[in-house]
């Protein structure tokens, strides 16, 4: 067995053979959070934690709790994350002067910094994922992409609303 079947099989289990689209998703995901999670460790990131610089990057300053509901995970999962970012200089956090009781979040100089290593990192992905592939190929995969995404939506938005998720970080966030 390779490296890589050992960490994601590409047979489903027997209990996933009703879903194979659904095991090969599930396997595609692991092993792109994988090899991500490496380009971002050259960085000094952890996955996840440049999607949530990406939206401070686009966005600006945003609150925490309106971070929380972008990434779609526990709000300790978001706390975490933010704990490690802040101590790498990365983001500040202060009282919104709007509302003192929430938190605004901002990337700092430093955090802008990251900004080219995380484009470079995700366009390095993209291409290494894409190998094999012709532009109309990668076009329609990404349309199909977008269609699974679209048909799943408003259950991932109930499950993140009703806290029955799982974190970025693999934790719980509540009934399961």
């Amino acid at each position: 067995m390779s490296g890589v079947e050992a960490v994601c099989p590409a047979s489903p289990p027997s209990a996933a053979r009703g879903g194979p689209v659904g095991h090969a998703l599930a396997r595609v995901s692991r092993m792109h959070r994988i090899a991500m999670g490496r380009r971002l460790r050259e960085l000094g990131l952890y996955p996840g934690q440049e999607l949530m610089m990406m939206r401070l990057w686009d966005s600006g300053a945003a609150r925490q709790s309106e971070l929380i509901q972008f990434l779609g995970v526990d709000p300790s999962t978001v706390t975490k994350m933010l704990q490690r970012l802040e101590q790498c200089g990365y983001v500040r956090r202060s009282p919104d002067p709007a509302d003192r009781r929430a938190v605004l979040v901002e990337s700092t100089e430093k955090g802008d910094a990251l900004r080219t290593g995380v484009e470079e990192a995700w366009s390095d992905l993209e291409r290494t994922s894409l190998t094999g592939l012709t532009p109309a190929e990668s076009t329609e995969l990404a349309r199909l992409l977008g269609v699974l995404a679209e048909n799943l939506a408003a259950e991932a938005a109930e499950a993140v609303e009703s806290g029955a998720c799982r974190t970025a970080e693999g934790g719980r966030t509540g009934v399961c």
